[in-house]
């Protein structure tokens, strides 16, 4: 091998090595600001149905939401509608305490998943739980929006 394409070899690993570096800088802080951003979307849709808020908590539910739970399924007009309100009670009247959100990404598409515990009485029954919740979430231009909430649970 000569002299000028040893160089040309060199300069060309050297572009490529700095340009995955960049790339790979790139991609860790979207990530992590992506991350950021779906744990905040999933706090603040918990913080909403603590206050009561049901205006925040479907501001977050993306038009096309499926909301599942107990063997069934609604959309965002029928949750509205029919399940939210009870959820609002139960998360103010059952103290409980939630995992860490654990969050997962391809793209536009994030997937997040938590545990809960659940302790107190609710409609005059004793309340003793363990549950299970998995989120799907889209980015748009400007949020993330939750297209997808499954709550599981079962007496502890």
């Amino acid at each position: 091998m000569d002299n000028s394409t040893m160089k040309k070899i060199t300069c060309t690993t050297t572009i490529l090595s700095l340009v995955l570096s960049i790339s790979a800088r790139c991609e860790q802080t979207l990530t992590e600001t992506d991350t950021d951003a779906v744990t905040r979307t999933v706090e603040t849709f918990h913080g909403a149905l603590r206050r009561g808020d049901s205006a925040a908590a479907l501001a977050l539910l993306a038009a096309d939401v499926m909301v599942l739970e107990s063997g069934s399924a609604q959309t965002r007009e029928e949750y509205a509608s029919e399940h939210l309100a009870e959820d609002i009670a139960f998360v103010k009247g059952v103290p409980g305490t939630r995992s860490k959100v654990v969050v997962k990404q391809e793209g536009n598409v994030a997937w997040t998943t938590a545990s809960t515990e659940s302790v107190g009485k609710f409609n005059g029954h004793e309340i003793n739980s363990v549950g299970v919740e998995s989120m799907v979430l889209t980015k748009t231009e400007s949020a993330w929006l939750i297209r997808t909430i499954h709550w599981s649970s079962h007496r502890r």
